[in-house]
């Protein structure tokens, strides 16, 4: 739709037309300059013409290759590989600098910068990473959460601690995070040459998939990326992402295959790792091949295992005594570590209360007292003090699982299975735990011919069947190296919160107060600013092979720029208010580059006093994946370029 010059009122008031912004106060515009966190900011003016509309898009055939998938966790990072025409070959890389010659799946995600020697402290520091760090030695942790601003730390991780380490080394979080992937891809591409051969690795695409949280916002998904590149993996446009959830679900589903879920049934993955738990669900659409959707939006919580570390640490600090406590840390370390990696690597994944009424933990080189339990070098513990130290814990967890099944029940959905994976998640307690709380509920009444009622009551009551998956703690990334290989099993998500734009408006006196208009000389027209058009629901299902296209048309005088820029707002609430609110978040800026598509398709235009402007209609395209969002630039349905987003 475009400007009708016969200076018709009705014509001009029934336009859904990008307007031109008014000066703003001054007031206004130094609110403007200050930093998004901690202030208000206007979005940009904008409308969509016709609204939110979506475009099938075909997947694009590739060609044999390397998908290298990372893990990037809290407290444990892990990586997979496998070669297009080997897909059953997937490797997990289990040696790692500083590990002695132990194997492992994963690899701590720590890292620590130190000067070089006879170096000047202001020169560049090299870094030590994993499982480099003596048991003493400071470094920083649970990095990846500063990526958020939204997402709590947990009570072990300091704010300020961490602020100084890092300024002391002239260094922000994500640099550190950057360093620590720099390490990891390393390491990474050092043991894949010498698995294939330096002639296969020159001469083999290798694609690298990256995880995430499913609660992480959409600016941290971006940092991510951003530091991902940083690091070597790829442009940022080359490297797919995927929430560890989905991640979880892509390979466990496959990994128990056959099972009972039938099409039409919720199953609820539970990615239980050591400082976070994610729980996101996700309804079976087919069977072969085996597609799924997401049925609830993702939730999260600070309830991983690393707190009950801290949990048996308070325990045993509160049997020996505070000064007798931190005299072992200081003058026996290694007793003290010993202790606690037997705790970490057996009690916290094996222990079940029917099985061990009774667990010894190594405490080698300490007295015997009787008092304190220690015998021959054992700290003796009980069931009952062991179920006290993971109980507070697995309750969050349980409390997390039942609130999605309750809000799928509520919406008439058929939970069938819970899948348990993470490295909490091969606890047995916790396992049992769930198990006892879903499976208990008596069956309905047998009928030979199933009623509503029957089917209602199982809904209702029914039992629902707990799944820990071999690998429970490679889930994630082997769930990455199967997208890369596989591409999409899920065929759509739901929507994390409301999506929109703000759009300047013809002045209507029913609808809008007199304060808040402005005279437009352009339009010759009393205009409101600052109105919002949703263009995504909260909850909305989402394809990545559709794209959500926003239809625009913008004004241009003789010679201005035809560079444009818009804010992508978005809104955590249920109901999204109609106009800009200081609650609302400025997810990122587009700016879009106009001058790419040919002066023909611009439109000349003429105001009543002979003021001349370009009209140009366009089109931004919104591809929403699994974690991360895209933006493309189209024109009378031909594409001219990525949008650049700077996120906030």
């Amino acid at each position: 739709m475009r400007p009708n010059t016969s200076n018709n009122p009705s014509n001009v008031s029934a336009m859904s037309l990008n307007l031109p912004l008014r000066d703003r106060p001054a007031s206004r515009r130094n609110q403007e300059s200050r930093n998004y966190f901690t202030s208000y900011t206007p979005p940009s003016s904008a409308e969509a013409i016709n609204g939110p509309v979506r475009e099938q898009r075909d997947p694009v055939p590739v060609g044999d290759r390397l998908i290298v998938g990372v893990d990037f966790g809290t407290t444990f990072s892990g990586v997979a590989a496998v070669y297009t025409s080997t897909p059953d070959d997937v490797e997990i890389i289990k040696t790692w600098p500083g590990g002695n010659g132990l194997t492992s799946d994963k690899v701590p995600t720590e890292i620590a910068y130190e000067f070089p020697a006879n170096a000047p402290p202001e020169g560049d520091p090299i870094a030590k990473w994993g499982f480099q760090f003596r048991p003493e030695e400071s470094r920083l942790r649970c990095i990846k959460l500063f990526l958020d601003r939204s997402q709590k730390l947990p009570f072990y991780v300091s704010r300020l601690d961490t602020a100084a380490q890092l300024k002391r080394f002239n260094k922000n979080v994500v640099d550190a995070v950057s360093d620590y992937l720099t390490q990891i891809y390393k390491h990474t591409m050092d043991t894949l040459t010498r698995r294939y051969g330096e002639s296969f690795m020159a001469s083999t695409k290798v694609e690298f998939v990256l995880t995430c949280p499913a609660v992480w916002s959409d600016a941290a998904k971006n940092t991510t990326l951003l530091a991902a590149e940083r690091a070597g993996m790829g442009s940022r446009s080359e490297i797919q992402m995927i929430s560890e959830p989905e991640a979880a679900a892509v390979y466990t589903l496959k990994a128990i295959q056959p099972n009972h879920l039938n099409i039409g049934d919720n199953f609820l993955v539970c990615d239980a790792g050591g400082g976070t738990v994610d729980l996101i669900a996700y309804k079976i659409m087919s069977l072969k091949p085996l597609r799924v959707e997401e049925s609830a939006v993702g939730t999260g919580g600070l309830c991983g295992s690393a707190f009950l570390n801290y949990r048996f640490e308070e325990h045993v600090r509160n049997r020996f005594g505070q000064a007798r406590f931190d005299e072992m840390k200081a003058k026996k370390g290694k007793t003290w570590q010993m202790g606690l990696k037997y705790f970490e690597e057996f009690v916290k994944r094996n222990f079940n209360e029917d099985e061990y009424q009774e667990i010894n933990v190594p405490f080698p080189g300490l007295p015997d007292d009787e008092e304190a339990g220690l015998d021959s070098g054992f700290l003796v513990m009980s069931a009952e003090q062991i179920k006290e130290i993971f109980e507070p814990v697995v309750k969050e967890v349980c409390d997390l699982v039942r609130g999605q099944v309750e809000g799928l029940r509520a919406k008439g959905g058929v939970v069938s299975g819970i899948v348990l994976v993470g490295g909490f998640g091969q606890s047995d307690y916790l396992y049992r735990r769930l198990k006892a709380h879903f499976t208990s509920a008596a069956p309905p009444p047998y009928s030979e011919r199933p009623t509503h009622a029957n089917v209602s009551a199982t809904q209702e009551v029914g039992s629902i069947e707990v799944m820990q998956p071999v690998y429970a703690w490679t889930a994630v990334v082997r769930g990455a190296v199967l997208r890369g290989l596989e591409g999409n099993m899920v065929i759509s998500r739901k929507s994390r919160m409301h999506y929109g734009t703000s759009y300047a408006t013809v002045y209507d006196e029913e609808k809008h107060t007199v304060n808040e208009r402005y005279w437009s000389p352009l339009w010759e027209r009393w205009m409101v600013s600052d109105r919002m058009q949703w263009h995504i629901a909260k909850g909305e299902a989402l394809s990545p092979l559709s794209p959500i296209a926003f239809h625009y048309t913008r004004n241009f005088r003789p010679g201005q720029s035809l560079s444009v820029a818009d804010d992508l707002i978005a809104c955590d609430a249920d109901e999204p208010p109609a106009s800009y609110t200081r609650d609302l978040i400025n997810v990122c800026t587009l700016t879009t580059d106009l001058s790419a598509v040919p002066r023909s398709l611009f439109t000349r235009l003429t105001t009543t006093r002979g003021v001349e402007f370009d009209n140009l209609d366009f089109t931004l395209e919104m591809i929403v994946d699994s974690a991360g969002l895209g933006f493309e630039l189209k024109v009378d349905g031909v594409r001219y370029g990525r949008v650049e987003a700077e996120f906030h």
